[in-house]
């Protein structure tokens, strides 16, 4: 099948409006693998994120951090401006309804969707959050979607009745502005745990009315950052990297417990997240490091080193046996830094740590944000992402339901 427009004679370029039924659905994830199958389908293929909620700075351009994150990725050639022409910077929302704003946001998304006609196939458009985003100020993803003329694709995540109903839902809310809903994609669905559960979630969808384009198989690695990245997000001070900053985190626990408490908490991939004057937590788990390394050695090292940490600290140490290795790495909060003996410690254990200023709640929010990005320098994620999207999902099906924008 040949989708090329330029091709097979047409002169209007397709588009389609990615949206989800919440935040951290997957709405990225699916747009790098679509954006990647209509290149390998031959389209000469367009980005736009109408309305940014998350701004960065690149390349001297102010632009929603997805939209940075296509160009970087692909790369493309598109101005910032068109590509991700309206932000919603902090205290914007508040002007717009105090009546301080004064232009019309609709027609600079519609002028920015316009300078992709002349030279592409078809236009990838990302929405933000559900179907109802973006209403306080005039755009929610039902409007703008209504704007551009553009069929709503809706992405939700892993399970039966929850997914089935967020995507009903927002698709009434597309309906209410006359926005055909062309299908639905679920994300992160454990495929080896509920067999069969695809056409469950196919024939759930088709009561309604709705079809199912497929589904995306849950994988560790999309969800979860490397200790790179981490270090990279909270901004901290490399106390000791640790002998490797690619690795992937399994999860994160907050060390606000006794340290035999937490251990039964913690596996061996996780990031722990502790105020960086819990010495006791902090020795508990370089204990553990310690006794790892040394057990295979065949050495006694790892009790002398703790047993002079906790002494030089006065600080008591839970039993670590059988959670040797607990912990890949610790984020030390409140800007407090640990005595000379625990930072040796940590550094004898070669584990990876590293200090902030800011508490742990705040701390924890911004890993939190971390665990659920997608960033440019994620090379292993983006391309897993690229195959899963070939192999799961249909891109010929997809492109089929994609329509022509509306005649400037």
């Amino acid at each position: 099948m040949d989708f090329g427009g330029h091709r097979a004679g047409l002169v209007s370029m397709r588009q389609l409006y990615l949206a989800a039924t919440g935040q951290n659905r997957g709405k990225t994830t699916a747009s790098l693998g679509l954006f990647d199958g209509f290149l390998r389908a031959g389209l000469r293929t367009a980005f736009m994120k109408p309305v940014g909620q998350r701004t960065v700075i690149d390349h001297g351009q102010p632009a929603d951090e997805d939209a940075v994150l296509m160009h970087e990725v692909f790369p493309l050639e598109a101005d910032y401006g068109a590509m991700s022409p309206v932000h919603i910077p902090r205290g914007f929302t508040k002007k717009y309804i105090a009546g301080e704003v004064v232009e019309d946001l609709g027609a600079r998304i519609v002028a920015a969707r316009d300078t992709f006609r002349a030279d592409h196939d078809i236009l990838l458009i990302e929405g933000t959050g559900h179907a109802g985003v973006g209403a306080v100020i005039g755009l929610s993803n039902a409007v703008v979607a209504a704007m551009l003329g553009a069929p709503a694709i809706i992405v939700s995540e892993g399970g039966v009745g929850r997914p089935i109903d967020e995507i009903i839902l927002n698709a009434s809310h597309f309906a209410a502005h006359d926005v055909p809903v062309a299908g639905a994609i679920v994300n992160k669905v454990d495929l080896d745990a509920q067999p069969g559960i695809e056409k469950v979630l196919e024939r759930g969808l088709a009561n309604s009315g709705i079809r199912l384009l497929g589904v995306l198989p849950v994988r560790p690695i999309l969800s979860n950052p490397t200790l790179g990245m981490i270090l990279e997000g909270v901004h901290g001070e490399t106390i000791h990297p640790g002998p490797d900053l690619d690795r992937v985190i399994d999860g994160v626990a907050i060390g606000a417990m006794e340290p035999r408490h937490m251990l039964e908490r913690v596996g061996p991939g996780t990031l722990v997240i502790v105020p960086g004057d819990r010495e006791d937590v902090i020795l508990t788990l370089t204990t553990a490091h310690l006794a790892r390394r040394f057990r295979l050695a065949g050495s006694s090292e790892a009790a002398r080193i703790a047993q002079i940490a906790a002494e030089a600290t006065n600080e008591r140490t839970a039993n670590v046996e059988g959670h040797e290795g607990a912990a890949v790495g610790l984020v030390l909060t409140g800007g407090y830094r640990p005595r000379d003996a625990v930072l040796a410690a940590i550094r004898q254990a070669d584990l990876f740590t590293t200090i902030v200023p800011e508490d742990t709640y705040v701390v924890a929010s911004e890993i939190h944000d971390l665990l659920v990005k997608t960033h440019p320098g994620d090379i292993e994620k983006i391309e897993l992402i690229k195959r899963l999207v070939a192999e799961h999902l249909d891109i010929d099906g997809i492109l089929a339901v994609a329509t022509e924008a509306p005649a400037a």
